[in-house]
Protein backbone atom coordinates (compact mmCIF):
# COMPACT_ATOMS: atom_id res chain seq x y z
CA UNK A 1 0.00 0.00 0.00
CA UNK A 2 1.38 3.71 -0.93
CA UNK A 3 1.21 6.47 1.67
CA UNK A 4 -0.57 9.20 -0.17
CA UNK A 5 1.22 11.59 1.18
CA UNK A 6 5.39 10.17 0.29
CA UNK A 7 4.28 7.59 -1.91
CA UNK A 8 6.64 5.31 0.72
CA UNK A 9 5.55 1.75 0.58
CA UNK A 10 3.69 0.38 3.75
CA UNK A 11 3.89 -3.20 4.52
CA UNK A 12 0.02 -4.79 4.65
CA UNK A 13 -1.40 -7.71 6.47
CA UNK A 14 -5.34 -9.17 5.46
CA UNK A 15 -7.04 -9.77 9.26
CA UNK A 16 -7.79 -13.58 9.46
CA UNK A 17 -11.39 -12.23 11.57
CA UNK A 18 -13.21 -9.60 9.18
CA UNK A 19 -10.54 -10.23 5.90
CA UNK A 20 -9.58 -6.51 5.90
CA UNK A 21 -6.41 -4.98 4.36
CA UNK A 22 -4.44 -3.61 6.98
CA UNK A 23 -1.27 -1.78 7.34
CA UNK A 24 1.03 -3.59 9.61
CA UNK A 25 0.75 -1.19 12.76
CA UNK A 26 -0.37 -2.61 15.86
CA UNK A 27 -1.31 -6.25 17.14
CA UNK A 28 -4.93 -5.73 16.36
CA UNK A 29 -7.59 -5.27 13.67
CA UNK A 30 -8.09 -1.95 13.38
CA UNK A 31 -11.37 -2.95 11.50
CA UNK A 32 -12.62 -5.11 14.10
CA UNK A 33 -10.66 -5.33 16.95
CA UNK A 34 -9.29 -9.15 16.71
CA UNK A 35 -5.63 -10.14 17.20
CA UNK A 36 -3.85 -10.83 13.91
CA UNK A 37 -1.40 -13.42 13.90
CA UNK A 38 -0.85 -16.04 16.27
CA UNK A 39 -1.21 -15.16 19.87
CA UNK A 40 1.41 -15.13 21.65
CA UNK A 41 1.97 -16.89 25.20
CA UNK A 42 3.24 -14.81 27.71
CA UNK A 43 5.39 -17.65 29.11
CA UNK A 44 5.74 -17.09 32.90
CA UNK A 45 2.88 -18.84 34.73
CA UNK A 46 0.04 -16.83 36.86
CA UNK A 47 1.57 -18.09 40.06
CA UNK A 48 5.11 -16.59 39.11
CA UNK A 49 3.87 -12.84 38.68
CA UNK A 50 4.45 -10.71 41.56
CA UNK A 51 2.20 -7.72 40.94
CA UNK A 52 3.55 -5.59 44.25
CA UNK A 53 6.74 -5.35 42.32
CA UNK A 54 5.47 -4.25 38.95
CA UNK A 55 6.41 -0.66 38.15
CA UNK A 56 3.32 1.14 36.29
CA UNK A 57 3.71 3.18 33.07
CA UNK A 58 4.48 6.69 34.08
CA UNK A 59 2.83 8.53 31.22
CA UNK A 60 -0.45 8.96 33.13
CA UNK A 61 -2.85 7.48 30.12
CA UNK A 62 -1.63 4.46 29.90
CA UNK A 63 -2.30 0.99 30.85
CA UNK A 64 1.45 -0.56 30.60
CA UNK A 65 3.76 -1.81 32.99
CA UNK A 66 8.13 -0.76 32.95
CA UNK A 67 9.97 -3.63 31.44
CA UNK A 68 13.48 -4.81 32.80
CA UNK A 69 14.99 -1.83 30.36
CA UNK A 70 12.77 0.77 32.09
CA UNK A 71 10.46 1.04 29.32
CA UNK A 72 6.89 0.56 29.11
CA UNK A 73 5.60 -2.06 26.96
CA UNK A 74 2.68 -0.95 25.82
CA UNK A 75 3.73 2.74 24.45
CA UNK A 76 7.07 2.25 24.04
CA UNK A 77 8.21 5.44 26.35
CA UNK A 78 10.96 5.53 29.34
CA UNK A 79 9.74 5.46 32.71
CA UNK A 80 10.03 8.80 34.52
CA UNK A 81 9.56 8.74 38.46
CA UNK A 82 7.85 11.15 40.18
CA UNK A 83 9.01 14.08 41.74
CA UNK A 84 7.40 15.07 44.76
Amino acid sequence: MLCEQCAKEFETTTCGSCGAVLLKLGRFCYACGKELGESRSVGVEAEDIDFSSRILCSDGTCIGVIDENGICKVCGKPYTPETK
